[in-house]
């Protein structure tokens, strides 16, 4: 028994070597590496089949690199900035999600067969005859009763072992099949970004993700929000194309009428204090109604006509 017992401790000391350098590896791989990709390369690009944000060229994994690289330069790690995507887009903004349902039966049920084999070979394979002071230290003889015993109960458990993670494997493919989850929604996803970055007074690269979001969801609110966002970005002709185009199929468009009246007051124009007042017409109360009068009450800007 004594070759049975050095193989069961061979096999025990490659699992735990294996184990301590999965573990290495996972400790000390984010270091070495540049922690901005780290982070990237485990969130899901939205606007891509399969990429990362690490690796994908959309400009809202751009948007999403440059998210994690100024969290990162806040002195937030990983696992923060994880969360954080997680909170706003959900856990599918992972690249790898954590497991849910039946399937999390394919994590538990290997570790608890390790624990119990090595439980298991302790019981076993430990001197037994030291319990009766029958035999010398070792095993029980190779001819009794309490060997064939070991030995009949290590391949019933086995078999057992062997069924059950089978069967575990079978029933969660069958209520919980394993299937790639689905990107988030990538407009949803780009408003988001677009709101944070104004929140950063990063107007341009807000700008930029309404545009995004326009291409898959072309609606006036979103329009508008791009506006106002090109307003403060200084486009005021861009920002005046787009609330002109809201304004083609809702004249009485408050945002619409606001967003324009201030960009034609930027830009000089004439017809700046007329759309002002048709802004306040339209919409009295409006959150911005009292400063529009106080703007029309100042009169033209300096070197307006």
């Amino acid at each position: 028994m004594r070759w049975r017992r050095a193989l069961v401790a061979l096999v025990l000391a490659t699992l735990a070597a294996a184990a301590g350098a999965a573990l290495a590896r996972s400790a000390g791989g984010p270091g070495r590496q540049d922690p901005v990709r780290d982070v990237s390369a485990g969130l899901r690009c939205p606007a891509c089949q399969g990429e990362s944000v690490a690796d994908s060229r959309s400009p809202i994994a751009a948007a999403m690199r440059q998210v994690v690289a100024d969290q990162v330069a806040q002195g937030r790690d990983g696992a923060e900035i994880r969360r954080w995507f997680v909170q706003r887009y959900g856990a599918d903004v992972l690249t790898d999600p954590p497991a849910r349902g039946v399937r999390l039966l394919l994590w538990g049920v290997p570790v608890l067969a390790v624990l119990a084999g090595g439980f298991a070979a302790l019981r076993t394979l430990r001197p037994g005859a030291a319990r009766t002071g029958s035999v010398p230290t070792g095993s029980a003889a190779p001819g009794t009763p309490d060997a064939r015993s070991a030995r009949r109960a290590w391949r019933v458990a086995s078999v057992g072992v062997v069924a059950l993670v089978a069967s575990v494997a079978i029933v969660a493919d069958r209520l919980d099949p394993p299937a790639r989850p689905a990107p988030a929604d990538p407009v949803a996803v780009a408003l988001q970004l677009a709101h944070d970055l104004e929140t950063q007074d990063r107007y341009d690269a807000a700008a930029q993700m309404y545009q995004e979001a326009l291409r898959d969801r072309p609606d006036d609110g979103v329009r508008l929000r791009l506006a106002f966002a090109l307003l403060r970005a200084g486009d005021g002709a861009a920002a005046q194309r787009t609330a002109r185009d809201v304004l083609a199929r809702e004249p009485d468009s408050p945002d619409g009428l606001l967003v324009l009246g201030l960009a034609q007051r930027n830009s000089r124009s004439v017809e700046a204090d007329d759309t002002l007042r048709r802004f306040l017409a339209v919409a009295p109360a409006h959150p911005a109604a009292a400063e529009v009068r106080r703007l029309l009450a100042t009169g033209p800007e300096p070197g307006r006509r």
